[in-house]
């Protein structure tokens, strides 16, 4: 199985975590059943998984989840660098009644012990029935 096709398997005790996300649920609950194979129902929800599979570096997920006309070949985690916090600002669109979203965003991180800040709107489309990540624009 190469790193874009099956979901990703996690242990019982990284499902009990708190998410990644920002979300009141554990990761098994939250994102993790996303990381796992279910799918997205709304453009938040896969943004937040999103977010998560970074934090955890998941990159299966993230090609799954890509646009296939702006997918990369491969995600490249860079050393150092651990993502911290999401915060939702604005979420247009992407409900499941929608077939287009953006989700603005802020992210936090670290990176080699300095913190940081991405904020961004990135733009989503469903893709044979699924939610996916088109791209985004870098707000701040």
């Amino acid at each position: 199985m190469n790193a874009a096709s099956g979901p990703r398997r996690t242990s019982p005790r990284a499902d009990a975590r708190p998410c990644p996300c920002g979300l009141p649920a554990a990761y098994g609950e939250c994102c993790g059943r996303f990381h796992r194979g279910q799918a997205a129902p709304t453009a938040e929800a896969l943004m937040r998984s999103r977010f998560t599979a970074f934090a955890v570096e998941d990159e299966a997920y993230l090609l799954r989840t890509w646009h296939p006309t702006t997918r990369p070949a491969r995600v490249e985690f860079e050393r150092g660098m651990r993502w911290t916090a999401l915060e939702i600002e604005d979420v247009s669109g992407g409900s499941p009644f929608h077939t287009e979203g953006t989700v603005t965003f802020r992210a936090r991180y670290t990176h080699r012990g300095r913190p940081g800040e991405l904020r961004e709107q990135s733009r989503f489309t469903r893709y044979e029935g699924a939610w996916v990540y088109l791209d985004a624009v870098v707000t701040g």
